[in-house]
């Protein structure tokens, strides 16, 4: 969780973290304040809930945002799941209570919330290397500012829940229910009452469901699925989701989540038969095509999550880590396998292919190329050209692919590779 008040996210990462429903009310006493993703403030009988406290670069402007509204004390903070930077600022709102004179909120959660919190305490510097490479800064922040983003206060929950918790009872209950899917931590919050539904990390907006991302761990495809039928059961009238819009009437939310579940159980469906038949990763990736029936609806485009992350998420589930290639069991080091390499080429002539292909608009096949010569040791004469040009090819490649997370993968490798860098150690 975040440990630094002066740590401020990049401007990418404030435009793809920040909700579309900012600001809004969706029912009396309901607001959807100006948080990381959809954060929802409801006033109840015992004051008000809280879900998502927000990371220190937000709580400022939610806070205010709630004080122009309501003087209602904060009853209970609801942990949507267990990522960081969702509730990075529960001591900002702790502190709050105490100079207003009031008890501190409860802090409520699924409990795998707590498994996952040791894990990044132990993993900090991890997170913070992937939170770099999956959100690079234009001002190419250091390291340490990501680390203190990552490692410093832990407000763990105090309260926690298997599968079904009444946080709230009264005129407005605030009922939260377990619902496993971009992790295994993750809740929706139900308001019976107003026939109100918060998705959570389970129906994340107009995009297909963030499974297989680069950079983390498995999602569990078919759990998502099963997750989401279950939310359909709910018989919801409205929904906010997490990042995008509010949907309302209960014909349109089933039908969301209905046909969200169907395409990832088509998803396992296409995988399974591919793998059965023998195929490795990359093999399956290229054969398998996504139909429009199913896939072209406007809250499954692959904006930030994407069709083919979620085939290697599932491939993930059924494999171990060997890519079928006999060379890869047993490598040499990266460096004295890629200077073996160099040996056996002519460099200018896989430099000059390479930007042959490149010309020709075939920016991922000139990646390829260029690697023989790009991904050996040092900087000097035709290595140090082939990065130059590697670097080059990820910016192109940047803006050809559509998932978020592969162009900020794309974008932080070309700031690596203009520092003369390869290696994720060589971040700092």
């Amino acid at each position: 969780m975040t440990g630094s008040s002066s740590s401020q996210p990049s401007s990418s990462q404030q435009a793809v973290l920040q909700g579309a429903l900012a600001g809004q009310e969706i029912g009396a006493g309901i607001w959807v304040l100006p948080g990381q993703g959809n954060a929802v403030a409801a006033c109840t009988d015992e004051g008000v809930v809280l879900i998502d406290a927000g990371n220190r670069a937000v709580q400022p402007g939610m806070a205010e945002f709630l004080r122009e509204r309501t003087g209602d004390r904060i009853a209970a903070i609801i942990y949507s799941h267990g990522h960081q930077q969702y509730n990075a600022a529960v001591p900002l709102w702790i502190e709050a209570a105490e100079n207003r004179g009031e008890a501190p909120p409860r802090l409520v959660a699924q409990e795998n919330v707590l498994h996952r919190y040791r894990r990044y305490r132990e993993t900090a510097e991890l997170q913070a290397r992937a939170w770099m490479m999956q959100f690079p800064s234009r001002e190419e922040r250091p390291l340490g500012d990501y680390l203190a983003d990552v490692d410093g206060d832990n407000h763990d929950p105090q309260e926690t829940f298997r599968e079904h918790m009444t946080v709230i009872e009264g005129s407005r209950p605030v009922e939260a229910l377990s619902t496993p899917a971009e992790t295994d931590d993750c809740l929706a919050v139900w308001f019976p009452t107003e026939g109100l539904l918060y998705g959570g990390p389970a129906v994340q907006g107009d995009t297909i469901p963030n499974i297989g991302t680069p950079l983390r761990s498995q999602r569990f495809t078919v759990r998502w699925a099963d997750t989401l039928d279950r939310l359909a059961g709910l018989g919801a009238e409205k929904m906010i989701t997490e990042f995008g819009p509010l949907v309302e009437g209960a014909d349109q939310i089933r039908e969301r989540l209905a046909t969200t579940a169907e395409a990832l159980r088509w998803l396992r469906a296409a995988v399974v038969e591919r793998i059965n038949r023998g195929m490795d990763e990359r093999e399956m990736l290229a054969d398998i095509e996504y139909p429009t029936e199913i896939f072209d609806r406007p809250w499954l485009t692959p904006n930030y999550g994407s069709p083919e992350y979620i085939a290697r998420d599932i491939y993930r589930e059924e494999n171990g880590w060997w890519d079928r290639n006999p060379t890869s069991l047993h490598p040499a080091a990266p460096g004295a396998a890629a200077s073996a390499i160099l040996s056996a080429v002519d460099p200018e002539a896989v430099i000059n292919r390479a930007r042959a292909l490149q010309e020709a608009g075939e920016s991922q096949l000139a990646l390829h190329v260029i690697d023989l010569v790009a991904l050996a040791p040092g900087n000097d004469g035709a290595v140090g050209e082939a990065k130059a040009l590697k670097a080059r090819l990820c910016s192109a490649r940047s803006r050809e692919v559509t998932p978020y997370v592969s162009m900020g993968l794309f974008l932080s490798n070309k700031l690596l590779l203009r520092r003369g860098k390869q290696s994720w150690q060589d971040l700092d």
